[in-house]
């Protein structure tokens, strides 16, 4: 069933990304006045019931000023240092802007080894139920300062995404300086048509959204899309819509139709999936049959050892693998039962022929399903 930007009137709780050109001055470092505007219009979400995470970008941009550097470094390590010093001043910025609405603002930084390791996940979700129940606005951000090329979410909208997934938010607001999503780049094709709404698994969304953010930011409309994908995994609807817009979360929140609304087709996954889905970081490859990729995606099945034709990748035991079709195509991800050695000696195998060729046995599946999301 289609949902209309009206929805957006009877959600609870909201995840909002406001994107470096939504918060800086050109550049220049932060726009107080526009983080003044932002908070204003949260605090009324806040006061009319509704619980708002922010997930906000412009450290590095603020870093940068303070630096005095005339342009955004490429090298790990100097942005690394430009988001340590811009951090300082983002939290003070919104905590002196939050205070004048008697609202506090707590700072959450997470990287993605926070929220590939279970206990850590977890505790992170903690944490920001606790924060929200007590009326505080947490403001997150990736822990710039501490990710590795490897493990960096990459973009705040990957980061907002699997955010809303963490606190099983109603909506995702991306707020940047498009209007929405087009059906072809506007600033080459100026008949490009604004969508209105769309299944956020529809497969020629990414198609549509090709290109690259700005001078500051890392994401594009792509990371805005495939953000939206990922947070219908838990059941949020997400609005794409450009911050400059005069009083655009007020208005969002009324169900006005602004912007694009991409919405959720599929039953949300269960939260242990939802964590398994988030993961990024892929260790290792299974080639699989048709055989099985018919029982992952027709039957709902496990993963069988017998099903595997080929393990690449130096994997462990109960780290993220993914499953790939004899085309190519990514299919699945999950959990192995057994590290990358084990699972090259037993696929092809039958399951009771483990034992044999092992001299143990742990699972007879290479991937239970319960450890399994279709991708």
């Amino acid at each position: 069933m289609e949902i209309s930007h009206e929805h957006l009137a009877d959600t609870r709780r909201w995840v909002v990304k406001i994107g470096s050109a939504m918060v800086t001055d050109d550049g220049r470092g932060l726009d107080l006045d526009a983080l003044g505007d932002w908070a204003e219009q949260i605090a009324a979400l806040r006061n009319a019931g509704r619980e708002v995470v922010l997930v906000s970008s412009g450290a590095v941009a603020e870093g940068i000023r303070r630096l005095g550097w005339a342009a955004r470094p490429s090298a790990l390590h100097e942005l690394q240092a430009a988001a340590a010093v811009g951090q300082m001043g983002l939290v003070q910025a919104y905590e002196s802007v939050f205070r004048e609405h008697g609202f506090h603002s707590a700072q959450v930084l997470l990287t993605h080894e926070d929220l590939s390791d279970r206990q850590r996940y977890l505790n992170a979700r903690s944490t920001l139920r606790t924060l929200l129940q007590l009326g505080v606005v947490p403001v997150v951000n990736e822990n710039d300062t501490v990710a590795t090329e490897e493990i960096r979410f990459g973009d705040n909208d990957t980061l907002a995404a699997l955010t809303a997934n963490l606190v099983e938010a109603d909506a995702l607001v991306i707020l940047t300086d498009q209007e929405g999503v087009f059906d072809s780049d506007p600033r080459g094709n100026p008949e490009a048509r604004l969508l209105d709404r769309v299944r956020a698994n529809d497969t020629g969304l990414e198609a549509m959204a090709g290109g690259s953010g700005g001078a500051l930011g890392r994401g594009g409309m792509l990371t805005k899309v495939r953000a939206a994908r990922r947070a219908a995994r838990s059941g949020a609807t997400t609005l794409i819509a450009s911050g400059r817009q005069p009083r655009v979360l007020s208005r969002l929140a009324r169900g006005e139709a602004l912007g694009t609304l991409l919405y959720p087709d599929r039953e949300p996954l269960v939260a242990r999936k939802q964590w398994i889905a988030g993961q990024l970081r892929v260790m290792g490859r299974l080639h699989l049959d048709e055989g099985a990729v018919r029982a992952l995606v027709e039957q709902g099945r496990s993963l069988l050892p017998v099903g595997v034709r080929r393990v690449e990748g130096a994997f462990g035991r109960g780290e993220m693998v993914a499953c790939v079709a004899p085309d190519g195509r990514e299919i699945a991800r999950g959990l192995a039962n057994y590290a990358a050695g084990e699972s090259r000696r037993i696929c092809g195998a039958a399951s009771d022929a483990i034992e044999t060729i092992l001299g143990y046995v742990d699972e007879p599946e290479l991937i239970h399903r319960d450890n399994l999301v279709l991708v």
